[in-house]
């Protein structure tokens, strides 16, 4: 089952809906704006509860 999460772009600020498979627990991995094309790095952690931890870093950003 996919879940789905609002995220804002780093770059143009527009809020849109990401389609996320919970089935693993950590995930990295590029990701078009859908407003402005730009490439949004994607980090996702999620517990053993089932929470997410979203990140979305432009190219400029440092991993926290």
């Amino acid at each position: 089952m996919l879940d789905t999460e609002k995220i804002q772009c780093p770059y143009c600020w527009e809020t849109f809906e990401l389609v996320i498979d919970p089935s693993e627990p950590h995930q990295e991995y590029i990701e078009d704006c859908f407003v402005c094309c730009r490439p949004i790095h994607l980090v996702v952690d999620i517990d053993n509860t089932g929470g997410m931890n979203i990140q979305a870093l432009s190219e400029d950003d440092d991993i926290y």
